[in-house]
């Protein structure tokens, strides 16, 4: 028996089947310094332990993308390592903040699987939830991606396309124990914008753009333990048409949520991951763009009040500013420049 891994391939995968994932880690200040370096986020309740006592919180904890990504990083190995590319998010609950010094592990479920028409890769659908050092979810997300087939002639024995929902439900949203916005600092925060002052159907282009070069990509990628071969075997994708490697897309939804501080700079928490899809692959070397719609709201039961919830469509583009919104067309055919299409919910202050 060999003792390297070469990954699983599609016919690796059973409906039902559980992954327990390797290599547990610590949350550390160093990561949430790495973070704010690589992407630029610069939401107060994650940038200021004073700030976010004065929310209700013990301390800062990390932003929730920083769960998100370690937790992802965990499932690569044994979800993702043979990927040809990772397509789409649904049904993530934030249930429970990360602070620094925090161990998060993760396993996950197979939940469906579906295998292409040209035989070559098929879809597998994984149900990951992460869980801190005293066993608690802080996390729990669907997502699918599609694998290469080790055999093209491998049969597949049983396949399900899972019924996913399209939005979490307000009443299922999940904020820190804790948090209280009712005496919200604004002015610390950057700007003057409430629950109150958001409309449904409002666009907000967030104006400023940020490159991500091929040495930031890779090193956020190391970061999370991310180890799929798109990422980083430059070997093997100078077969690929492109020749390039893949910027992973979790470098893509850093960046865009960082952009849309200008605009949203009171609506840094994310609460939930309603649904997301990497419209076209990103490579080094290109600027991101972003701006947001707001197409729902909600009000959110907390001990200390002051809370609300946005559900907000974030569309991140590649060199091109965003100031005319693009989008898809009349048929559904996304702007040949949108790369991200990631919709959410975030917790923003009411004014009191």
């Amino acid at each position: 028996m060999s003792k390297t891994d070469p990954g699983h391939f599609f016919e690796d995968f059973k409906l039902g089947q559980r992954l327990v994932h390797a290599t547990p880690r610590t949350v550390t200040s160093g990561d949430v310094a790495l973070y704010t370096a690589l992407y630029g986020p610069r939401f107060s309740l994650f940038s200021s332990d004073e700030f976010a006592r004065a929310c209700g919180l013990a301390a800062a904890p990390a932003d929730p993308l920083v769960a998100f990504h370690v937790v992802f990083g965990k499932t690569v190995p044994d979800i993702s390592l043979n990927a040809v590319a990772n397509l789409g998010y649904a049904e993530g609950r934030f249930l429970a903040p990360v602070f620094p010094g925090d161990t998060l592990s993760a396993v996950s479920d197979v939940i469906g699987l579906k295998e292409n028409s040209n035989r070559k890769t098929g879809v597998v659908y994984v149900r990951t939830t992460g869980v801190n050092q005293r066993g608690e979810a802080v996390l729990s997300y669907v997502r699918w991606v599609m694998v290469r087939k080790r055999d093209e002639a491998a049969e597949i024995a049983e396949q399900a396309v899972p019924t996913l929902s399209a939005a979490v439900a307000p009443a299922d949203l999940v904020a820190p124990t804790g948090l209280d916005f009712s005496g919200y600092d604004f002015a610390l925060a950057g700007a003057p914008h409430a629950f109150e002052d958001y409309v449904v159907g409002e666009k907000i282009d967030h104006v400023d753009g940020m490159a991500v070069e091929e040495a930031e990509h890779q090193m956020a990628t190391r970061l999370w333990q991310n180890t799929a071969k798109v990422h980083f075997n430059q070997f093997e994708r100078s077969k690929d048409p492109s020749g390039k490697r893949l910027v992973y897309g979790g470098v893509v939804i850093s960046t865009a949520k960082a952009l849309s501080f200008n605009g949203l700079q009171n609506a840094g928490l994310i609460l939930a991951i309603n649904g997301g899809r990497h419209v076209a692959p990103f490579f080094a070397g290109g600027t991101v763009f972003a701006w947001s719609q707001v197409l729902d709201k909600a009000e959110i039961e907390t001990p200390g009040g002051g809370v609300g919830a946005l559900r907000l469509r974030l569309v991140a583009t590649k060199d091109r500013p965003c100031d005319d919104f693009p989008d898809k067309d009349g048929e559904g055919v996304y702007d040949p420049a949108v790369i991200l299409d990631f919709d959410y919910w975030a917790a923003v202050p009411k004014r009191g």
